[in-house]
Formats: structure tokens, sequence, C-alpha cells
């Protein structure tokens, strides 16, 4: 009888125990939480692993977009004006190139869709058209920029820049084997980042 009084004070005991560690590990956790909150709201919360965004390079986009769609615009609707963008110095002058591309009807079709490649400060390198996201961009180069591979029809086409400009249909490159971009770093890689999108 003593024996089973001493193990219902022992079962007592450590039951007593875990709800005192939950109640401490939750008094924990509501006080991350609430510092967490205050610091945001006051704007001292350290967003150092938070990913940047280079809102000059959106404003620079979005009033390019307006004048190279500017006889779009009427017939584009709000779900249609919004873009995705990749940086990448495709010169190696230490300063961004913008790969634009869209994900919607308006801008896609059975062939892939259309996007920009825009210079640092704003102006058209070219647009391009029936392409499938992500882009690749090579190793090697074509007039000081790094060559590029898109796919289009399930084909990996190169992309070379010439008189300053690359291939605007890529389905009608050169076919390189898949392998080609295996090395190569992906941009615009809408799907497989989950790019943020930004309307125009």
């Amino acid at each position: 009888m003593k024996r089973k009084i001493l193990v219902a004070f022992v079962i007592l005991g450590m039951i007593s125990c875990q709800n005192k560690v939950k109640t401490e590990k939750e008094n924990v956790v509501e006080a991350v939480a609430n510092d967490t909150l205050t610091k945001t709201a006051t704007g001292s919360a350290d967003v150092s692993d938070a990913p940047v965004k280079d809102d000059k390079a959106v404003e620079l986009i979005r009033k390019q977009l307006l004048v190279l769609l500017k006889a779009d615009l009427p017939a584009l609707t709000k779900d249609d004006r919004y873009f995705y963008y990749s940086a990448f110095d495709l010169n190696n002058d230490k300063k961004d190139e913008y790969f634009v591309g869209f994900s919607n009807p308006y801008f896609c079709g059975s062939g892939g869709c259309s996007g920009y490649i825009l210079n640092n400060d704003g102006s058209l390198i070219n647009k391009f058209t029936v392409t499938d996201f992500p882009i690749y961009v090579t190793t090697s180069v074509s007039e000081k920029f790094y060559d590029l591979i898109a796919v289009s029809g399930g084909k990996f086409h190169l992309l070379k820049l010439k008189n300053g400009k690359y291939p605007s249909n890529p389905s009608v490159q050169e076919v390189v084997k898949e392998d080609a971009s295996r090395e190569s770093t992906k941009v615009l890689d809408i799907d497989g980042k989950k790019l943020e999108k930004y309307s125009f």
C-alpha cells in the first residue's frame, strides 16, 4: 500500500514538473514573440538575414516597362501588370544588368514567355520571346558579355551577343545539350526561387 502511495506521489511529481517545464517554454516563446513584435514596431529589429531589396532597380524597371509597353497598356488587365526580375552583371563592369520576365497569359503562350534584358541605366539591351524560365548565364563570352542559354520548345538554345544585342527569338538559335546549362547560373528562376513579383 505504501509502495502504491509512493508511486502515485512520484507520478504526480513528474506530471507537475512537466507542466512547469511546458509553462516555462510557453513563457519563453511568448517573451521572444513579444520582443520581436516590439523591435519590429520600433524599427530596431535585426533584419540582417533578410534578403536585400533593390528599390532603385524596381523603380527603374517599372519606368522602362511603362515606356516599352506603352502601346500595350490599354489592353493589359491589373493581373497582367506585374513582372519578375533578376540582377546579374553580364559584362563584368561591376554594375548589374536586369532580366525582366512575366508569367501571365498576356505575355506567355504555348511557346513560352516574353521578357527583356535591361542595362543598369534602364536602357534596353533587347527583348526576347518564346522563352521558358529560367535563363542560364554561361561562363563563355561574346563581345564582352556572357553567353546565355534559353529554353524554348523544350530545347536548350545558345544566345551570343552580336552587335550589342542577344537574339530575340531563342527557338531559332543553335541547340546545345542540356549539360551545358548545369554549370551555368540561373536567372529569372520564377518557379524554383519563388521570386517576388512587382506591379507596374
